[in-house]
C-alpha cells in the first residue's frame, strides 16, 4: 500500500447517492470516495451497506487506491468503486 494514501474510519451512508462514502488522504489533501449499495451487494450479497463495507475494508480500499493512482475520477472529484472499474 501506498504509505502517502491513508483511509481514515469515516466512512457513513449517504442517502442522496445510496453509496458509502469515505475519505481518502492523499499526501495531506482530502478526496472523496464511494461505493453504491449496489454493487456492494453484488460484490458480497445480501447485507447493510455500511456493515458490508466494514466487512470487505481492505479490499474495497484496495480498490480505491488502484482507482486513485490512476486518477480515475469523475466530473465531481469522486473516486466510485465499480466491478466495470
Amino acid at each position: 500500500m501506498n504509505q502517502a494514501l491513508q483511509f481514515p474510519d469515516r466512512e457513513q451512508w449517504d442517502d442522496r447517492r445510496q453509496a458509502v462514502c469515505f475519505p481518502a488522504l492523499n499526501q495531506g489533501m482530502q478526496l472523496n470516495c464511494a461505493i453504491s449499495g449496489e454493487e456492494l451487494r453484488l460484490r458480497y450479497g445480501a447485507g447493510d451497506p455500511l456493515d458490508l463495507f466494514r466487512r470487505h475494508r481492505w479490499d474495497l480500499e484496495e480498490d480505491a487506491e488502484q482507482l486513485i493512482m490512476k486518477d480515475q475520477d469523475d466530473a465531481e472529484g469522486w473516486y466510485w468503486l465499480s466491478s466495470d472499474k
